[in-house]
Order: structure tokens, then C-alpha cells, then sequence
């Protein structure tokens, strides 16, 4: 008998893919799923609290769930006061500012279809910059560019039925904008500065941070918090779902592939909201949005398989 091959555990075929390779294949399907969830959260939760009020506590729970699973498996902090700067920095621009930016977009009148379509653009926005600033070892591939293109044309498909709710201001349209800045501005910051390091440790930085600009934002709030079980219930996946198990997630994904292709998964978020919307709450799922759906899906792969490094 063969003694098994170096790295490979006993008995495993030659060629099978491991469970590390596994559920690296995943993570991107696994993080569209429970980031689509988010429209749940806010469908629940807005009606009960105010959107800094409700986002601060997300982030002060978050933290303690962190701290009790950093304590219990004694993950390592980051080193250096350069690398805490950055996780900070990061955690402003990609917690406070972006989903403080739309939660309080969406409260302040704006639909859900035109937020979306605004926060949509990210993954173009970020392909620009990419493609004008890092050289040409690091340029968006046409292939990838027909991808983007596809995605935001699917994106436009999905929420075009919705574009006309609710009421667009300057207000809240500003606030859609600040939302879109922070998210493109935190993920290629954190592409370029921060180092690999243990997700939980790095999260709990970037929580704090985020907490820090939220907390006197929610003081300020004259919306009352009221403990409803709608609200508990939301507040609860947003802690255990969205933020330890999707922000730990797009913190990998950043940290592990290219800026153009983790934020081209963005595009993929709509549509999958809108199936889990037909799904929970029977809304309408026409040839529109099944069509958008298809369109993003083929954008994002195009993006994906491209060898280009960007």
C-alpha cells in the first residue's frame, strides 16, 4: 500500500476537492444569500426604531458576540497601531457610513428600488478606479466590463417596477450617495491597507468603530426604540446572520480575490432579495425581474471567470 501523498488527508482521492476548497467555492453564494436577507431586518425593524438607534445596537451586540467567541478560541489581534488605523478607517466607511447611509436613506422617504439602483453602482464606480489608478497588470478585462455592464442592466430590470415609490429629495438622495461612497471607498481601502488577519478580531475593530460615529447619531434620534418581537427577532439575525456571518464573510472575500469581482456580487443581491420577497411575503416576481435576474447572473459570472486580476 502507498503511503498517502504529503498535505492529503489518508484515503482521500487524488483530484477530490477538500473541504477548505469547498466552502472557498461557496463563500460568494453563501455571502449573496445572507446579505439579501438584509431587506428582512429592515422590514421588521425600521417600524419599531430609528435607523442609528437600531444600527448602534446592532454594532454594540455584534461586539459582545465577538468578544465571546475571540475569548473562547483566542484569536489574535491585530498587530501594529497602523493596522488598527486601518480596520478603523474601514470600519467607518463600510459599517457607519454605508449602512447607516441607507437605513436612513430608506427612512427618510427614498424606495427601496431607487436606493438599491444607487448603491448598485458600486461595482462600476470601482472597476473605474481600478482600471484608472492601478496599472495596466491590474485593468478590468472587456469581458469583464460586458459583466458589469449586463449586471446593471439587470440590476435596472429587477428594481424598475420600484422606482417610482416613495418620494427622492436631495436629502435622501444625498444620503443614497453617501452610502455608495462609503462601501466603494471602504472596500478598495481595505483591498490596498489592511493586512490579512483573523476575521473575528479585525470585525470587532471595525464594529468599533462604526459604534463610536453611530452611537451620538441614535442619542440624537427622536424616534423611540420600542422592544417588539418584530423587533427582537431582526435584531437578532441582524447580530448572528448579517454582521458575524456576512460582514465576517465580505471581510474574506476583500481580504482573499480582486476589488471588480467581490463588488460585482453586489449585483447579485437584488435579485435574490426579490425571490426571497416572492417566497416570505408573496410579492409579485414577474418576466421583468426574472429577466434581470438572469441578465445579473451572467454579468457576474462574466466578471468572475475573467483571469484578469483587478
Amino acid at each position: 500500500m502507498s503511503a498517502p501523498t504529503p498535505g492529503r488527508p489518508a484515503g482521500a482521492q487524488p483530484g477530490a476537492p477538500s473541504a477548505d476548497t469547498a466552502w472557498l467555492a461557496a463563500m460568494p453564494a453563501v455571502f449573496v444569500l445572507i446579505w439579501s436577507t438584509g431587506f428582512v431586518v429592515a422590514r421588521f425593524g425600521m417600524p419599531h426604531a430609528g435607523p442609528m438607534g437600531f444600527l448602534a445596537w446592532r454594532y454594540a451586540l455584534s461586539i459582545a458576540a465577538f468578544a465571546l467567541w475571540i475569548a473562547l478560541v483566542r484569536a489574535p489581534w491585530p498587530r501594529g497601531r497602523t493596522q488598527w488605523l486601518h480596520l478603523l478607517v474601514t470600519g467607518v466607511l463600510m459599517h457607519a457610513v454605508y449602512l447607516g447611509g441607507v437605513w436612513a436613506a430608506v427612512r427618510a422617504g427614498i424606495g427601496a428600488g431607487t436606493s438599491a439602483l444607487v448603491v448598485g453602482l458600486q461595482p462600476v464606480l470601482t472597476a473605474l478606479w481600478v482600471s484608472a489608478v492601478q496599472g495596466r497588470e491590474h485593468r478590468v478585462a472587456p469581458r469583464q466590463w460586458l459583466g458589469l455592464a449586463l449586471g446593471l442592466a439587470g440590476l435596472v430590470l429587477v428594481v424598475w417596477r420600484k422606482l417610482g415609490a416613495g418620494e427622492v429629495t436631495a436629502f435622501n438622495f444625498s444620503l443614497c450617495l453617501l452610502a455608495l461612497a462609503g462601501i466603494t471607498i471602504g472596500t478598495l481601502y481595505q483591498k490596498r491597507f489592511v493586512q490579512p488577519c483573523d476575521v473575528r478580531t479585525a470585525n470587532t475593530v471595525q464594529l468599533a468603530a462604526a459604534l463610536v460615529v453611530t452611537a451620538p447619531l441614535a442619542w440624537l434620534e427622536d424616534i423611540p426604540f420600542t422592544l417588539h418581537p418584530e423587533l427582537i427577532g431582526a435584531m437578532a439575525w441582524s447580530v448572528l446572520g448579517l454582521t458575524l456571518g456576512g460582514s465576517s464573510l465580505l471581510f474574506l472575500l476583500i481580504q482573499r480575490g480582486a476589488a471588480t469581482r467581490v463588488t460585482s456580487l453586489l449585483y447579485l443581491v437584488p435579485p435574490t432579495t426579490a425571490v426571497m420577497a416572492w417566497l416570505l411575503f408573496r410579492e409579485p416576481l414577474g418576466l421583468p425581474v426574472l429577466a434581470g435576474l438572469a441578465l445579473t447572473a451572467t454579468g457576474v459570472w462574466l466578471v468572475v471567470r475573467s483571469p484578469a486580476r483587478t
